[in-house]
């Protein structure tokens, strides 16, 4: 029963360690390219611009212009 009590709170502190503030000034460095998920940036990009046209849509996404593709 102690090992099992000492394993859960090992895990619980694991766990709250992982919650953190990210503070203004060092969003700078989160927002760099780097720090992406994207393996192919222009793929990511051009992805976006063919869904936004498609959509007809514009926002949230670095894509602009209607659904007719004319921009």
């Amino acid at each position: 029963m102690n090992k099992i009590f000492l394993l859960s709170i090992i895990a619980t502190c694991v766990i709250a360690s992982g919650c953190t503030t990210v503070k203004p000034w060092q969003r700078g460095y989160l927002s760099k390219d780097v720090m992406t998920s994207a393996t192919d940036p222009l793929g990511g990009s051009l992805d976006n611009h063919i869904y936004f046209s498609k959509e007809g849509s514009s926002g949230g996404g670095q894509a602009a212009g209607g659904g007719c593709g004319c921009n």
